[in-house]
C-alpha cells in the first residue's frame, strides 16, 4: 500500500481524537443548547471544554472561539459578515493576496458585486508576500486585510507577525487563514496580532466537518462581524445551527494534543524533510523548489522535477506515494496552479511540480523507501 503524503489536503485523524468522538457519540446524546435536562448539560460541558482547548492552543480567551463547519465557512463569515459594518462606516476596501485559498479569493471577489473595492497583491518569486506592498495599498477606507499564514500549496510561511503590527497601528481589521499552521506554528500564532483567524480541525489530525473562527476582543468589543446565515442563536448568534458535539469534542481533543506535542512533532517532521533533501541530492535528477525554503513549513515541499510531468508521475507512482500537484479544491480542473503562476513560475515548471506533505506520524523508514521509488520512476519519465 502507498504511503500517504497529502496531509495539506487532509491529515489522517489521530486515534485519540477518534476515541474521544466515539465516546461522545455513544454516551453523550444531548443537544448542547438544551437547557432543561442533564443530557443537554453534559453536551454543553463537552463543547465548552473543547472551546477551552482551542483557546489554550492559540493563547486566547475561550469566549473568542466560535465553532463552524470548517475554515471555508469561517473565511466566509470573516469577510461577508463585515458588510453591515462597512455600509455604516464607509470602509469598503479589502486587501488580500493572489495566493489565498479559494475560500478567501472567491468570497472577496463576490464582495465587489456588493459595492466593495478589492486589491489583490501578488507574492514575490519566493512565495512570500511583501508587507510593504500590502501597506502601500492601505487607504482611509480600508476595512480588512486577509492573509493566510502558510500557503497550502507551497508551505511558504507568510510574515503575519510583521503585518499584524503594521495594521494594528492603522486600525485596520486583520484576518489570518491559519488552516495550514494551526497546531504546527504554535508560538508564532500566539505572538501574532490579529482580529480574526480561521482553521479546520482536519488539517491538525482532527475530524473533517468542523472548524473555528476566532474573533479577538479589542477592549470589550468583538470585531463587527454578523452572521451570514439565519437560524437560532447558537455560537452567540455568529453561526446558527445545532452544534455537532462529537465533532467539536474531536476538534478540542486535536487542539489539546497539538498544544502538548507540537515541539516533539516539529522534530519528527523535520527528520522527514531532512531525509527528503538527502534522497533528492543523491538521485541525480535536476530539481528545484517552488518557494524559499528558509521560510517553509517543515512538513511541506513543492518540488519541480525538471522534465518530469507531474500528472504522469502521480499516475505512475500511485502504488508508492499519495501526493498531489496543487490544492485539493482545484485538483479536478487540471489547470496550472494559480499559486505558482502568481509566483511568476513558468507553465513548464508548474507542469513538472508536485506537492508533498506529511505529518509527525509519517513513518520515516517507509517514507525513505517509497520516496526513493518515486524518484526512480521519475528518472524513467524524464523527457
Amino acid at each position: 500500500m502507498s504511503i500517504y503524503l497529502d496531509y495539506n489536503a487532509s491529515a489522517p485523524i489521530d486515534s485519540r481524537v477518534l476515541a474521544t468522538m466515539i465516546d461522545i457519540y455513544k454516551n453523550h446524546i444531548g443537544n448542547a443548547d438544551s437547557r432543561t435536562h442533564d443530557h443537554g448539560d453534559q453536551a454543553r460541558v463537552i463543547v465548552e471544554n473543547a472551546r477551552k482547548d482551542v483557546a489554550g492552543l492559540l493563547g486566547i480567551s475561550s469566549s473568542e472561539v466560535f465553532f463552524t463547519s470548517g475554515a471555508t465557512e469561517s473565511n466566509n463569515i470573516a469577510i461577508q459578515g463585515l458588510e453591515e459594518y462597512a455600509l455604516k462606516s464607509g470602509k469598503n476596501h479589502i486587501i488580500t493576496t493572489s495566493i489565498e485559498h479559494k475560500a478567501i479569493l472567491e468570497t472577496a471577489k463576490s464582495m465587489v458585486r456588493r459595492g466593495f473595492e478589492i486589491d489583490i497583491i501578488d507574492p514575490e518569486p519566493t512565495g512570500r508576500v511583501s508587507v510593504e506592498k500590502i501597506v502601500e495599498k492601505v487607504r482611509d477606507n480600508t476595512l480588512l486585510v486577509s492573509v493566510m499564514h502558510v500557503n497550502n500549496e507551497t508551505g511558504i510561511i507568510q510574515p503575519i507577525e510583521e503585518l499584524g503590527l503594521e495594521l494594528g497601528k492603522r486600525d485596520i481589521l486583520f484576518h489570518i487563514d491559519a488552516t495550514q499552521s494551526c497546531g504546527k506554528l504554535v508560538q508564532e500564532l500566539r505572538n501574532a496580532k490579529y482580529n480574526m483567524l480561521s482553521f479546520s480541525a482536519h488539517k491538525l489530525r482532527g475530524p473533517q466537518g468542523v472548524g473555528v473562527l476566532v474573533l479577538r476582543r479589542t477592549g470589550y468589543k468583538l470585531p463587527p462581524v454578523k452572521a451570514i446565515m439565519y437560524g437560532g442563536q447558537q455560537e452567540h448568534g455568529i453561526r446558527p445551527g445545532t452544534i455537532p458535539v462529537a465533532l467539536v469534542g474531536g476538534c478540542g481533543k486535536a487542539c489539546e494534543i497539538a498544544a502538548d506535542e507540537y515541539k516533539n512533532n516539529s522534530i519528527k517532521t523535520k527528520a522527514v524533510k531532512t531525509a527528503l533533501l538527502a534522497i533528492l541530492k543523491e538521485s541525480g535528477l535536476t530539481y528545484s523548489f517552488n518557494g524559499d525554503q528558509k521560510h517553509c513549513l517543515d512538513s511541506t515541499v513543492n518540488l519541480c522535477l525538471q522534465g518530469v510531468s507531474s500528472e504522469a508521475l502521480m499516475l505512475s507512482t500511485k502504488e508508492y506515494c499519495s501526493i498531489s500537484n496543487g490544492s485539493a479544491c482545484t485538483s479536478k480542473s487540471y489547470e496550472p496552479s494559480y499559486v505558482l503562476k502568481a509566483m511568476k513560475i513558468s507553465v513548464e515548471q508548474i507542469e513538472d511540480s508536485i506537492r508533498i506533505s506529511w505529518g509527525p506520524d509519517t513513518n520515516l523508514d517507509e517514507f525513505k523507501k517509497q520516496f526513493s521509488k518515486l524518484l526512480e520512476m521519475a528518472k524513467v519519465l524524464v523527457n
